[in-house]
């Protein structure tokens, strides 16, 4: 079986690296991802944790601290494979610790670098399926756990196709700390031992969002005006947001309009669709502090990284994009969090359990097209006091939910010991 897999990934590789070149996606890092490590480096039978992206390596900041606690004598090596991710990881790397990107899933490399490295234990964020990695690890008997284990709809779908073949990889991992019922029920029809399988929760819910201060927000808002912000908006939906403020504008005149493109590289084509549809809108970047104080455009566009998390603490209510058109929405734990009320589209799966949790609790609003979502807004505007108690219900939910960091800590010392 795994020698067809390296054969089928070594094709898969042969098209898709001439591509990546093409495309300039190769990075400093990516020698990492053939195997080579810098031959100075001493590594003493650390804690690999292993977070593919962003939103991974982010869940996993309080996992590593108090693991750190725990052990703190144990180096970790922090793995991704994604170069924003990389960068997060960076930030939660100490003196010692080692940053790198994961090799590629040939045989022959994860166990050059598996041998090298050498961990005690291997941590998976979520649910990365890695099928050379894994017989390399069980090989060599390091114990294996996934932690915030989620099978997603769609996953589901394709591994019951291939279910005797990923029945083989699963049963070499050691423990899956489960999200939801329904994420450890799916693991178990997928052929993995009910009692590998542990429902621990969502570790998303144990994050602290850092809000810097409000002075470099630079919206130079008045007592009176109420900002409403859409954040991780993708094509398709700032139309419609655009079109749905224009009608909530003559109502409710005080109320400012920002937007938060996904990528902020469309900032400017999100400016033109607010230009066609009669705004004159404002780019963060392009707003200097001698103009705050002036009258503030009724829409700014967010065109900067890593600041969302501030305007979401400015708002006073907040749309959650990517779920108005079929993108699978984004995360509504962080303005949630910052006992912001929350309103998002239909179109929630990538947030599938998080979403229906929060509308089973009343903490937080679904609209279903351009016209409910008006008519949503315009409701809690003209009721302040169902807003501040849909916040509150908010952040009462986050709080209720955590606890799953340290659940998976208990699980982490059990493969330990």
């Amino acid at each position: 079986m795994f020698i067809v897999y390296d054969l089928i990934f070594l094709v898969f590789a042969a098209v898709c690296l001439p591509v990546y070149l093409f495309k300039g996606k190769f990075h400093r890092g990516f020698l990492r991802r053939l195997g080579f490590l810098p031959r100075d480096i001493i590594f003493d039978r650390p804690i690999w944790i292993h977070a593919v992206s962003v939103g991974e390596a982010a869940v996993c900041g309080p996992l590593i601290d108090k693991l750190r606690r725990e052990y703190p004598d144990k180096r970790f090596v922090i793995s991704t494979v994604t170069p924003t991710g990389n960068r997060i990881a960076q930030r939660l790397a100490q003196q010692g610790d080692f940053v790198t990107y994961l090799p590629l899933d040939f045989s022959f490399l994860t166990y050059s670098v598996i041998r090298r490295v050498a961990p005690c234990l291997f941590v998976i964020a979520e649910t990365e399926i890695w099928p050379n990695l894994i017989r390399t690890l069980d090989k060599k008997h390091i114990p294996v756990i996934i932690v915030n284990a989620r099978i997603s709809d769609a996953s589901f779908k394709g591994y019951r196709l291939v279910k005797f073949l990923v029945k083989r990889i699963l049963d070499k991992v050691s423990c899956f700390c489960a999200q939801t019922e329904t994420d450890a029920g799916r693991l178990v029809r997928l052929g993995v031992s009910p009692n590998k399988v542990k429902v621990t929760g969502n570790m998303k819910f144990d994050l602290s969002p850092q809000v810097f201060s409000s002075d470099s927000l630079k919206l130079g808002l008045s007592d009176n005006d109420q900002l409403w912000v859409c954040g991780s908006t993708h094509p398709g939906e700032e139309e419609i947001i655009l079109r749905v403020y224009r009608r909530v504008l003559r109502e409710f005149p005080a109320i400012r309009l920002l937007i938060a493109p996904r990528h902020p590289q469309r900032a400017k084509e999100v400016g033109d669709i607010a230009v066609r549809n009669g705004f004159q809108p404002l780019f963060i970047s392009g707003r200097k502090p001698e103009t705050e104080n002036r009258k503030p455009a009724p829409v700014f566009i967010l065109d900067t990284i890593g600041q969302l998390i501030n305007y979401y603490a400015a708002a006073d209510m907040v749309f959650i994009g990517g779920s108005l058109v079929p993108k699978g929405g984004h995360n509504i734990l962080e303005p949630a969090y910052l006992a912001k009320p929350v309103v998002f589209g239909p179109h929630m799966q990538n947030f599938r359990d998080i979403a229906q949790l929060f509308l089973k609790s009343k903490a937080a609003i679904v609209a279903r097209d351009a016209d409910d979502l008006f008519l949503e807004i315009k409701d809690l505007l003209s009721h302040p006091q169902d807003m501040t108690a849909l916040a509150k219900r908010g952040k009462e939910l986050i709080l209720a939910n955590q606890g799953a960091t340290l659940r998976n800590i208990g699980e982490i010392k059990k493969l330990l010991a």
